[in-house]
């Protein structure tokens, strides 16, 4: 299923001006996602998608399903290989299962509405301007872009860090029970990864705060996944929970690792074998 409609024509423009760059109308939404982005490293944009299109977007997503990597994976937060020689005490040593199902952007259609939204410009300069950044970059990686994050009834997407920067993402499917975004804002930065905060969360002995977020179908979520441990809890119920997931950059050519790769979508190519790019700090992936 797909439609025509245009890409910033899905988006309640009304409460949105994505149509309108530089507004006052532009200026104030921005100014509330950068506090929001301040004070929790989250923000979500309510509503973002018209109402009369969800279901579209609904049924768009859920007919890609049956191409998401469904292998149920033993990892670590850091999506690193599990028999790698860590010290006892690292948080690396935690493994968890990963029960989420990714379908890469090669299975998602170019005329999908999440796909015309990642690739819009005007949503590009929105989202980087909520950021704070001059521009934002769509990820080179061919698989990790855009991508459709499936959690089936009785999985869960355990604590983990993003390989990018500037996370946006979309709930398109909710599930009838279970499934909450939960995070840790700022745990770790660009020069520390803060081991023992992250060791902490691991561990759930209540050392360090978890924050919980309740997301709807249409919904826009932008936030800053690379400095936040994250985790999305064990769907109950009969109905899976569908997430897009837009990744964006600072910087051009970023592209995932091999291992991460292989996790996430069951196959890796030619440019992830080709070693790491540039993400400008020198944390774990």
């Amino acid at each position: 299923m797909s439609t025509s409609v245009a890409p910033l024509e899905m988006v309640d423009t009304g409460r949105y001006p994505l149509t309108d760059p530089g507004s006052p109308a532009w200026l104030g939404t921005v100014a509330r996602t950068r506090a929001d982005l301040a004070e929790t490293g989250c923000s979500v944009l309510a509503d973002f998608i018209r109402p009369k299109l969800r279901e579209v977007l609904r049924a768009e997503c859920a007919g890609l399903q049956p191409h998401a990597y469904t292998e149920v994976e033993r990892v670590n937060a850091y999506n690193t290989a599990i028999d790698a020689p860590l010290p006892e005490d690292h948080p690396g040593r935690t493994v968890m299962e990963r029960g989420n199902a990714f379908v890469a952007r090669d299975h998602i259609p170019a005329s999908s509405i999440i796909s015309r939204l990642y690739t819009s410009p005007l949503f590009q300069r929105f989202v980087a301007d909520c950021f704070g950044l001059p521009q934002l970059y769509e990820l080179a990686d061919p698989l990790s872009g855009l991508t459709l994050n499936v959690i089936a009834p009785g999985r869960a997407h355990p604590w983990h860090f993003d390989t990018n920067s500037y996370t946006v993402s979309m709930l398109t499917q909710d599930a009838a029970e279970g499934g909450t975004f939960e995070y840790c804002p700022a745990i770790r930065s660009a020069d520390d990864e803060n081991f023992a905060a992250v060791r902490s969360v691991l561990a759930g002995d209540g050392g360090y705060p978890v924050r919980g977020l309740d997301l709807r179908p249409g919904d826009l979520q932008l936030f800053q996944g690379r400095f936040a441990l994250h985790r999305v809890s064990t769907v109950k119920g009969t109905i899976a929970r569908h997430s897009a997931i837009f990744a964006y950059s600072e910087r051009p050519g970023v592209v995932g690792r091999a291992e991460r790769t292989r996790q996430l979508f069951g196959r890796v190519l030619p440019v992830h074998r080709a070693g790491r790019t540039d993400r400008g700090d020198e944390l774990l992936d």
